[in-house]
Parts: structure tokens; sequence; C-alpha cells
């Protein structure tokens, strides 16, 4: 269980002092897969660099199963964040260093024998699907790939923790999706407790299951993922739910309809789109008041509004319709708008 009590940091720049934080709590369950999510500036790296106190925080404390982290010896505190392990936008490998040098650093450090720290790095490139360019500098390597490095690397001292901060930002929407499934079975296989940190609520809503959202420094929203989705209350929370309200580009639905939010997060394109396939074939027409969706590979990414006249039960018809295909969501969205 991690534990973040009444965390707040604060910096001096040359503009003056900046509260990165303000008054933070969360509790994070052993085993979830939490997502942090915020527009730039909301202090979410700030956060996740004071989980494992690359940052300390000017007051509050951090609790790793019991243990208050901030109270801890230098020395005690490089044990422990042999625990708590990180994934970066950048990836951070040595570029000097091929794929397997790369993941036999960290077990190196910990005075792991040669022989040893070179079986478990195979195995764990093997993890991640990657065995085979063992001898492969980064350089030759597609970004994924180095991510899938990163991950292998980030496994090697056994941690109990992943932190991915922005992990996924510099990647392609098809290849965002591999690393966010490699990260769900890590996830189950291995029972690591997952921190997501994002701007992005289409990697939330693709692999959390909980979310705190996090503007200002503060947080202002926290809950289950399909609590968030459906009920956002926080104008910070709709705006990254709704980002069409926020751009005025959703069409005014007419009045009575009730609206779906659909996220499509890689489902196989057909030459009959969906919504026209569920009105041939369930009657159930619906009006499109927003979508911002494009098609990579034969997948399709993005996010769609439905506006839908009739009671519960047709858009339950609809929802089960629409999340009959792979890797769709679909939810009903109350008080939109």
């Amino acid at each position: 269980m991690i534990e973040i009590k009444n965390i707040s940091k604060r910096f001096n720049t040359a503009d003056g002092i900046v509260e990165a934080l303000n008054n933070v709590s969360l509790s994070i369950a052993d085993g979830d897969i939490f997502g942090i999510i915020g527009m730039s500036g909301a202090g979410k790296s700030t956060l996740v660099r004071c989980i494992n106190m690359l940052e300390r925080p000017d007051s509050g404390t951090i609790e790793i199963d019991g243990c208050d982290i901030g109270k801890l010896s230098e020395r005690k505190l490089r044990t422990v964040r042999r625990d708590i392990t990180m994934i970066f936008q950048g990836f951070n490998l040595l570029m000097q260093r091929n794929c397997l040098k790369n993941v036999c650093f960290p077990l190196e450090l910990s005075g792991v024998k040669k022989s040893e720290a070179k079986k478990k790095a195979l195995e764990l490139l093997d993890i991640v699907g990657l065995r085979d360019k063992a001898k492969a500098y980064p350089a030759q390597l597609s970004g994924g790939q180095q991510q899938r490095v990163a991950i292998a690397r980030a496994l090697a001292t056994n941690p109990k923790v992943l932190l991915c901060d922005e992990a996924t930002s510099a990647l392609d929407p098809t290849t965002t999706n591999s690393i966010l499934e490699l990260i769900r079975n890590i996830n189950e296989k291995l029972g690591i407790t997952v921190v997501i940190i994002t701007h992005q609520m289409s990697v939330v809503e693709s692999i959390c299951k909980n979310v705190a959202i996090l503007d200002g420094g503060e947080v202002v929203e926290q809950g289950t993922v399909s609590e968030v989705f459906t009920h956002p209350k926080s104008k910070a929370a709709q705006n990254l739910v709704f980002p069409e309200m926020e751009s005025g580009s959703a069409i005014i639905n007419k009045a009575g309809d009730r609206i779906i939010r659909i996220v499509f997060n890689g489902a196989s394109a057909t030459e009959t789109p969906l919504i026209a396939r569920m009105a041939v074939q369930k009657g159930i027409e619906a009006n499109i008041a927003y979508a911002s969706t494009k098609s990579i590979n034969g997948k399709v990414y993005g996010s769609m509004l439905l506006g839908i006249t009739g009671d519960k039960e047709v858009v339950k018809s609809a929802i089960d319709y629409l999340t009959r295909t792979s890797d769709v969501m679909a939810q009903e969205v109350e008080n939109y708008g």
C-alpha cells in the first residue's frame, strides 16, 4: 500500500515561489493500476518523484507498506528504491550499452554476479518480447522497442511498484497500445503495483482501475475510472474527459437525447462504420455530436459522443451492441454539458 498524506512541495524560481503540490493525499492499493492525470503544470511529475523521494516534499509523508520513507537514511532509501522503479517518456537508456547490458546495469549496481545478471536480463528481455535484440544498441531500435528495454531494466530488481512518468507520450497510438498491454500483463502476472502519470485520458481509460485528477497542484477529483469517466464533477476532470467541450467542437444535441461516449482503443476498422451497423441491425439511430478518430494500420483510435433518443433500455441496448466490438468502451454520460 502506498499512502500519500498531505504532501506539499514548493520551488523557488526566477519568477518567485511555485507551489507544485498543495496538501495532496492519495491511497494506492497493492496490485492496482492507478492513474494520476492532469494538464501540463498540474504537478504530476513532481508527485511521482516524491513517491520515491527523488524530490523530498516540504511537508507530509509517503508511506510504503507502513514505512515512512522520508525518515529513512540515504543508504536505506537506496534499498527501498529497488522496490520502486521508474520508466520515463525519454526511455533514459545508456546509448553506449546494448540492450542486454542496459538491463544488466541495475543488477551490476546491486552486486549480482555477471553470469546471474546476464541470465536474469535475458529472461526479462524475453518477457518484453525482445530477446532477439539483446545485442542491439538503443539507436538501432524503434521508440516502442526502447521503452520495452526500459521496462525490462525497471523489472531487474524485482520491484513492488512501477512508476510510469508519461511513458507513452512519445509513442504513436499503435505502439502506445502495445506498451500499455505489456504493462497490464506485467501487473497481472507479477502483481506489481503500477502508477501511471499522464495527460492523456485515453491511457487512463485503457489500463487504469482508479484515477486521481490533479489541477494546480491539488487533487480535485478521484475515484474509479468508470466513476470519473461517466460523472466528472470538477472542471479539470470535465476538460480531460470531454476536451470537445473545452474546444467548443461538440454539436448541441436536440432536447431529450441521452449521451453515450465511445472510446476506440485499437478497434478493427470495417467498411461499414459501427454506428451505421447499429442503426441497420438494431434499429437504433444516433446523432454524432462529436467525433475525433483516426485509423492507423486498420485500427481505430479516438473518441465519439452520440446522442440517442429513447429510454434507458434503448441506451443499454446500444451500449451492449457497441461494446461487443473488441477494444471499444461505451458508457452513458449523465449531466453532460
